[in-house]
């Protein structure tokens, strides 16, 4: 068996105005900038892709600049507003239920960021960051957690990365009822299946370019919305049997670090990045891998640098 390795980093990046946020985005800006569509690079693509911005999130819209402020590079207000970026297709496994989240992130390891942050940027919110100050998963200081599952279908339209929608409810939402009627309003550029969690509620949604929000029958998701799955995408992704396993398991995180749910085999490109269990009430994630835990909190955030290693089988 040949061992895979990655770092994984834990900033706290204040409110983005102190240089920690961006420093540590500028190690990556090379990689991030690339995620922009050609559309997006032209001063026509930027002034729409602002403008859509300001008209769907703006209560971000003076956090957008002081951010891209910081990074100081071009292109840099464009790409952070995340409606002008190339799609990405990650897999994933989550439930949630008794003020509780959890997940699986399926993903090709290399091209994870794998940063936990914690953010003062409107208030206290802490994540798995993708896209410069996107969220895989994360929680808010309100008691709501949020988690992202792609939707299964490669289908396309103007919208949002997910990663920045998850942000948006964190930053601006306190429950998950509110935070599903915010959703109805945003556009998503390619179908998502979003988790939301709070003490009173947990619950599913499906939203994409081409469907209006629907909620689903449960908190489990995978990568399908609506049935059926063909043969050929269910030998791919294994999603009905993922989604059949996490329904019974329930919020066993065990459960998650074994197969189907756990999926090892990075040769294939694709393998779970790692396991999140999210007590939003408590203010609390628990990230784990095989062998190994990594606890954060609002009330004990420890910044540093964790290297897990991971069969490649």
């Amino acid at each position: 068996m040949t061992q895979l390795h990655k770092t994984f980093r834990a900033i706290d990046g204040g409110d983005g105005s102190d240089g920690r946020w961006s420093a540590h985005i500028r190690t990556l800006w090379p990689a991030a900038e690339g995620w922009l569509t050609d559309d997006g690079r032209t001063p026509d693509g930027a002034v729409r892709a602002r403008r859509m911005f300001d008209e769907h999130m703006p209560e971000l819209a003076p956090l957008l600049d002081r951010l891209a402020g910081q990074l100081n590079r071009p292109n840099a207000e464009t790409l952070l507003a995340m409606n002008a970026i190339r799609p990405f297709f990650s897999g994933c496994t989550q439930t949630g239920g008794n003020g509780r989240l959890l997940r699986n992130y399926d993903f090709p390891l290399a091209q994870c960021e794998g940063t936990i942050v914690r953010s003062d940027f409107l208030r206290p919110v802490i994540g798995m960051q993708e896209g410069g100050w996107g969220l895989l998963d994360g929680m808010n200081d309100a008691g709501l957690a949020v988690s992202l599952t792609f939707g299964g279908r490669m289908t396309q339209g103007p919208g949002f990365a997910i990663v920045i929608v998850l942000r948006y409810l964190l930053e601006t939402c306190d429950t998950v009822t509110e935070a599903v009627e915010r959703l109805r309003t945003i556009p998503v550029m390619v179908p998502q299946n979003v988790t939301l969690v709070d003490a009173e509620r947990a619950t599913t949604v499906y939203v994409g370019p081409d469907i209006e929000l629907t909620e689903a029958p449960d908190a489990c998701a995978a990568n399908h919305q609506h049935l059926p799955v063909s043969d050929e995408d269910e030998r791919g992704s294994r999603t009905q049997e993922r989604l059949a396993a996490i329904r019974e398991s329930g919020a066993d995180v065990s459960a998650m670090l074994r197969p189907p749910l756990y999926r090892p085999g990075f040769d294939e490109g694709w393998g779970t990045v790692y396991t999140a269990d999210y007590q939003p009430g408590e203010g609390q994630v628990t990230y784990h891998w095989p062998g190994q835990v990594w606890e954060q909190s609002f009330d004990r955030f420890t910044s540093g640098t964790r290297s897990i290693a991971f069969g490649n089988q």
